[in-house]
């Protein structure tokens, strides 16, 4: 947001608050809302009946944020979400708590008791700022309702501008019912446009025409920058192999010439050994979070740094940059010109890396073997594919073995691992995108967490895919327990799980089973031929394990791998 947004026009007679707020998320281009009602909430849900926007019932407030957060990955606007005080609000948390590690734009807005009734532990009430502090960009208690629009404005901007995040404003509700003159104007901060040291690009340019063994890490900031073009034209202008964290998948295309995959505890063999081989690190909005790096003072013994993020404070927060550039992403690689480094020989030997540990998808017996599975579904879903993870083996499943053209269509709890984001975020990405291939995939300890949400499925009849893989385990947690505690299996058995094929079907939502590699194909024709929301209740091998894996605190040389695939 670089300018002011049109403010809504002053009503004839007097507006109320909550009126004020309702128009001016429409001013603001607001286009869907999720939340849901309640008592401190309910003046603002009474000015909803009249808005020009979408609201989306959700079934869980907890919901509600995460379907925002999803919305706002896929469209690159601010994903807005509403809820009462009290247990409304706190159900928000973990949704907002989600947004802020993973940078993600979203307006929080809750209702709260009356202003007079605050600090009295009044009915419902709670401290959500005070909750919220170390989660949130910037919050607001609005005091007076006709400061609604300038805060609304500024609560947009702060949570798209610079590295964006979640905002929380809180709304009283006395100030919801108050009657509110015309809006005041809100002039944003002009744009900060950081210089970028000259010198630093150029020791940037001449340490990557110097490398011999050069490689980019690409991180989810290169989606938040807008800059996935920019990258991929970075690449093939230099020729340089490439490495992805979780968040970063998709930025370059499922089949780009020397590009390794996932790095990290659970990535691609190929991936860490060409870090730990590389003699400079061209780091591209990451952050050298610990699931990359394993064992940090190990990660890349050999490389320099050069780190290119918006945020300064990643900077040498966690390993030295040689070269440190902040500053937008897309701006620094326009910038950027470096000659195009001699490493042929590098290539070649990334290249043969990635067909020597290319996956074996053909497992032994008759059962589905999820990473199959998941290869085939991306591959059947094409460039149009679309998944909304939970967290859990199926996660790292997907990570490794699904085709992502985009880093939009990968949408994953990384930084926080919230268990149960799978069906909501799914939900927000398909009404984001209603043309693409949106499927949650989920495993039955995450999909049980919001389990509920079938039901705005059904309400508003969103075509969203489910591809459930059940093993009737926490799976992850299990493959811990078996290689790191001695096989000390603590409340991992999930073997009471309900057929959730029927659960689905109770919901009014088609489904099907998937038991046998044979039916794996049809099942997935199936799933995606359908014309409204649909759930395939795929079985699963309870002991089967997520390879290769970093075991915890090891260096990345340290993979463990398991059966031969």
């Amino acid at each position: 947001m670089t300018a002011a947004s049109p403010l809504p026009k002053a009503a004839a007679a007097p507006a109320t608050g909550a009126r004020l707020l309702v128009e001016t998320l429409e001013a603001l281009g607001v286009e869907v809302v999720f939340g849901y009602p309640g008592g401190a909430i309910m003046p603002v849900y009474d000015a909803l009946t009249a808005a020009r926007f979408k609201h989306v019932l959700v079934r869980h407030e907890q919901a509600a944020a995460f379907a925002a957060d999803a919305y706002a990955r896929v469209t690159g606007k601010c994903g807005v979400c509403l809820a009462t005080s009290g247990p409304g609000a706190t159900n928000l948390v973990t949704g907002i708590a989600n947004a802020m590690m993973d940078s993600v734009p979203m307006v929080a807005i809750t209702g709260n008791v009356a202003s007079p009734l605050m600090g009295t532990d009044a009915f419902q009430e709670i401290d959500i700022l005070g909750v919220t502090l170390p989660i949130v960009k910037h919050s607001w208690i609005v005091r007076d309702p006709n400061d609604i629009p300038a805060i609304l404005q500024e609560a947009f901007y702060t949570a798209t501008s610079g590295r964006p995040g979640p905002v929380l404003i809180d709304l009283p509700k006395d100030v919801q019912v108050s009657a509110a003159a015309a809006p005041r104007d809100f002039n944003p901060p002009l744009e900060q446009t950081r210089r970028i040291d000259p010198a630093q690009l150029r020791r940037a340019e001449s340490a990557i025409g110097a490398a011999e063994r050069p490689l980019l890490y690409i991180g989810g900031g290169v989606r938040i920058a807008n800059a996935v073009e920019d990258v991929r034209a970075f690449a093939e202008a230099t020729g340089i192999p490439a490495v992805s964290t979780l968040q970063g998948l998709g930025v370059l295309g499922p089949d780009w010439p020397g590009h390794l995959g996932m790095l990290g505890m659970h990535g691609l063999r190929a991936a860490n050994e060409a870090v730990q081989q590389s003699d400079l690190l061209i780091v591209l909005g990451a952050r050298f979070d610990d699931r990359a790096t394993g064992k940090l003072t190990e990660f890349a013994p050999h490389a320099r740094i050069i780190h290119i993020d918006v945020d300064a404070a990643e900077i040498d927060k966690l390993r030295h940059a040689h070269v440190p550039i902040t500053g937008d992403l897309k701006t620094v690689l326009a910038a950027l010109k470096p000659r195009k480094p001699a490493i042929e020989t590098w290539r070649a030997q990334c290249e043969a890396a990635i067909a020597a540990h290319a996956f074996d998808y053909n497992a032994p017996g008759d059962g589905v073997y999820a990473p199959a599975l998941l290869n085939a579904l991306s591959q059947a879903a094409g460039d149009a594919f679309v998944a909304a993870c939970d967290v859990g083996q199926h996660q790292m499943w997907a990570a490794q073995h699904c085709r992502f053209a985009s880093p939009s269509a990968h949408l994953t709890s990384g930084g926080l691992g919230a268990m149960g984001y799978g069906l909501p975020a799914g939900i927000g990405a398909k009404l984001a995108r209603p043309d693409a291939h949106v499927v949650t995939i989920s495993g039955d300890g995450s999909f049980a967490m919001n389990i509920q949400e079938l039901a705005t499925l059904r309400r508003y009849n969103i075509p969203l895919k489910i591809v459930l893989l059940d093993n009737s385990m926490l799976g992850l947690v299990r493959q811990w327990q078996e290689l790191f505690f001695e096989q000390n299996y603590s409340e991992v058995d999930l073997s009471d799980n309900p057929d959730f094929a029927s659960v689905a079907t109770a919901f009014g939502i088609e489904a099907f089973r998937i038991t046998k590699r044979e039916d794996v194909e049809a099942g997935i024709a199936r799933l995606l031929a359908a014309p409204g929301p649909c759930l395939a209740h795929v079985l699963i091998n309870p002991m089967e394990n997520v390879w290769p894996l970093v075991p915890p605190g090891k260096s990345n040389t340290e993979m463990m791998h398991g059966a031969a695939r």
